[in-house]
């Protein structure tokens, strides 16, 4: 393991890297826009190739090289990925991806539009009555960071969910959404 500023020990395989160190490599190589575009194209569920696979799903892409059903994990990393690099070209794919039909993908798109700062209340709020706990705790924390007044009244009625992560999700957004006015 190593520092956060130091250079990787080059014995260790680039998948054991973090994914930051992953992404800052291949954005040296290739730019950040590039790497942007792979991530939005793995979103689409199109094929990026064995090394960029690795770059964003690290040594558990190998299980996919090898054989296994890929399902939703490329358009995951590639979504994932995006919490790291960025170009507002990939605004319009994330927040489509908040309909993905693999819930680890909505979470994750929800995720992206918190840390991006895009989207808005219409194409959260479907996420709040995600069949997912997970799904409903990102979208509220989605709607502190890109929700107007109008997000109020959908994180009051989180606070009767079921789950309670999901309760304490929706008291922690509503109150960081009050603090922004």
């Amino acid at each position: 393991m190593t520092a956060q500023n130091e250079t990787p020990d080059p014995s260790t395989p680039a998948t054991q890297a973090s994914l930051e160190q992953r992404l800052a490599d291949a954005v040296a190589a290739e730019s950040e826009i590039r790497v942007v575009e792979r991530c939005v194209s793995l979103l689409a569920g199109r094929y990026e190739g064995e090394d960029f696979l690795r770059v964003v799903g690290g040594h558990h892409a190998e299980g996919i090289l090898g054989g296994a059903p890929a399902l939703y994990w490329p358009e995951l990393w590639g979504t994932r990925a995006l919490l790291h690099v960025w170009d507002d070209s990939a605004t319009a794919p994330v927040i489509g991806a908040l309909g993905n039909q693999a819930w680890r993908v909505r979470e994750m798109a929800a995720r992206v539009c918190a840390e991006r700062r895009v989207g808005d209340v219409a194409a959260i709020a479907p996420l709040l009555s995600d069949d997912h706990a997970r799904v409903r705790a990102a979208g509220a924390r989605a709607l502190a960071v890109v929700g107007g007044e109008d997000a109020k009244p959908l994180l009051e009625a989180l606070l009767r969910d079921p789950d309670r992560e999901v309760r304490r999700a929706a008291q922690q957004s509503a109150k960081a959404l009050a603090a922004r006015r």
